[in-house]
């Protein structure tokens, strides 16, 4: 799991310096939709992320329960959290280290995957 999520990081890297020629062609974007069950699938865009440097505030706007966890840029592990229409979880931030937070993904199921 851990090795998908150093790819992801490194085809956004690598698009972000203008190296996507580099990049593996299998590795996408975190916010990109995942089609085979070893990507991980991206939580829908009603699924807000704000960001900061010690916290990540995930509110579920959706009108669905979702379980899902924030994806980083260096394969930080963090459980999921499932989240209730209008609720507001918490997640760790980005740092001070120049770690970033990539986006959202869903979780197979409840708790960790």
């Amino acid at each position: 799991m851990r090795s998908t999520f150093i790819a992801l990081a490194m085809a956004l890297c690598a698009t972000t310096t203008g190296a996507a020629a580099s990049a593996a062609p299998q590795a996408a974007s975190p916010r990109a939709s995942a089609s085979s069950t070893q990507s991980p699938t991206t939580a829908p865009d009603c699924v807000h992320l704000t960001v900061d440097w010690r916290y990540t505030f995930a509110s579920n706007d959706c009108s669905s329960t979702y379980t899902f966890r924030v994806v980083y840029l260096d394969g930080t592990d963090v459980p999921c959290r499932t989240a209730a229409p209008g609720a507001l979880i918490t997640f760790p931030g980005r740092g001070t280290q120049g770690n970033e937070v990539l986006g959202a993904v869903l979780c197979d199921g409840e708790g960790d995957t």
